[in-house]
């Protein structure tokens, strides 16, 4: 049973918000919304959730695309639903295109919507938009930072030891989240990237000893993953700390920051919804992600025996019981 939720919005979107409380009808306005990935994907559904609720009753028509680049990752893939979201939106001829991750940015607008008159709003780039040259003439974006600062210091009150591990799916995402946490928290991480559900569970088995904490990274793109049988793993083999970065993770580590897809697909509408209204995107500051939610498992703490400390229990948004 999952209890207790705090909900805020950061400043960025109150700004945005109330630049556009007396914004004009734009009924027949178009906007054409990239997603890297697939519909029913937590990520994206709560991105999809943030735009459609921020548009509602503004007349706006919203076309979604969806990339399916989790479930399918090669780069042949990946570029060939580039050519496709390109031959979109020559038709469609959107007003303006939120691209959502790192791969809609890498392999559609960067190649072929670099200072082009087509407005761009992108949110999901972790840490670093530079490598794609952002920003662009006719872009703005809300840059991704994970909760890795929050759930290390909570991970660090309850292990004296420092050896971080690190344990996702083998994915483009994960493997520079790793490298950014590297370069900018002079991190030492023992890491490992699992392709199949077998090799994630002898991965997990493997950090119990190797190192003093670790974080379950994603385990989307894990062939072969079982949600029951991974609760049921975790709990009967976690014995020692993990965080997790992701809210759908939460039942398989201890404590977990996650962001809310919900505050960026909200900030990545509003944007949209200013630059139709005529801002120009390079007038408006590219952001970051303020929310974190914090989640206690007590289930994983009853069943590892490690103690959570109290108060990181009452600073909880979220507790599975």
């Amino acid at each position: 049973m999952i209890t207790s939720m705090r909900c805020f919005i950061c400043a960025v979107c109150i700004t945005l918000a109330a630049s556009c409380v007396f914004a004009q009808d734009l009924k027949g306005k178009k906007i054409l919304f990239i997603d890297s990935y697939h519909e029913g994907y937590a990520w994206s559904d709560g991105l999809t959730s943030g735009i459609r609720e921020t548009i509602e009753g503004r007349g706006i028509d919203l076309k979604i695309f969806r990339m399916d680049t989790k479930r399918n990752a090669s780069t042949e893939f990946k570029e060939n639903k580039a050519l496709e979201a390109k031959a979109l939106i020559e038709k469609y001829k959107p007003d303006v295109v939120i691209a959502a991750d790192d791969n809609a940015s890498l392999f559609i607008v960067a190649p072929y919507y670099k200072n082009s008159p087509i407005p761009v709003v992108f949110c999901g780039v972790n840490w670093d938009c530079s490598n794609y040259g952002y920003p662009y003439e006719n872009t703005t974006g809300m840059i991704e930072i994970s909760g890795i600062r929050q759930i290390l210091e909570k991970l660090n009150t309850i292990t004296s030891g420092r050896r971080i591990g690190y344990l996702s799916a083998s994915e483009y995402t994960d493997q520079k989240e790793v490298e950014v946490y590297r370069k900018i928290f002079q991190l030492d991480i023992k890491t490992y990237f699992a392709k199949d559900f077998t090799e994630w569970k002898d991965r997990f088995l493997q950090l119990q000893s190797e190192v003093d904490m670790f974080i379950v990274g994603n385990n989307a793109g894990i062939k072969g993953w079982d949600d029951a049988q991974a609760e049921e793993f975790v709990l009967k083999n976690t014995r020692i700390p993990t965080g997790a970065l992701y809210e759908w993770v939460a039942p398989y580590a201890l404590l977990s920051a996650s962001n809310v897809p919900e505050e960026q697909g909200r900030w990545s509408a509003l944007a949209a919804m200013k630059i139709i209204e005529g801002t120009p995107p390079s007038s408006i500051e590219m952001a970051t992600n303020k929310e974190i939610k914090l989640i206690v498992n007590k289930r994983m703490e009853k069943a590892s025996g490690i103690t959570i400390p109290s108060e990181i229990t009452a600073a909880a948004d979220v507790i599975i019981e």
